[in-house]
């Protein structure tokens, strides 16, 4: 079992950059050897998923909206259905000791808004930014990483 558990949150339908950012944090993921738990399902969620397995990363784990896992995405090693909808957006914040927000669009708002409610330390890749929130949003993928590491374990789930 790995030592710190890394949810990465964002959009299911990333433009370009961003689903190589998300890949790339990914892959620094896969080097510290990390769980890293998602939404589970495209975009982003799966970029992430993709990078730390084709980089000889450890356990990917989906926390997903549905009843069934019909939009899981392949790069998962564990697939969790909630059929909670958005509500699953608190316990994949929750499933990680550090959250890693990669771009994103309202739903990725609302993890956001759940780790600052939360405690979870928080690190943005070219995500949301807003007076209210206190955390850096326009990290680079190594800078994330590095923080979300370092953060996760300092602490328990």
């Amino acid at each position: 079992m790995s030592e710190v558990q890394v949810t990465v949150i964002g959009s299911s339908q990333p433009d370009e950059r961003t689903a190589e950012l998300a890949y790339r944090v990914g892959e620094l993921l896969a080097e510290s050897g990390a769980t890293v738990v998602s939404g589970g399902r495209g975009g982003v969620m799966r970029e992430v998923c993709r990078g730390v397995k084709e980089n000889g990363g450890g356990l990917t784990v989906g926390i997903l909206m549905g009843k069934t896992a019909t939009d899981a995405n392949e790069f998962l090693d564990v697939i969790i259905p909630t059929g909670l909808s958005e509500a699953r957006n608190l316990p994949n914040v929750l499933a990680g000791q550090a959250v890693i927000a990669v771009g994103g669009a309202e739903g990725t708002l609302s993890e956001i808004a759940f780790a600052i409610k939360n405690g979870r330390p928080l690190f943005g890749v070219k995500t949301w930014e807003h007076p209210r929130f206190e955390f850096p949003a326009d990290l680079t993928p190594e800078e994330a990483v590095k923080g979300a590491l370092q953060a996760a374990r300092q602490r328990s789930l």
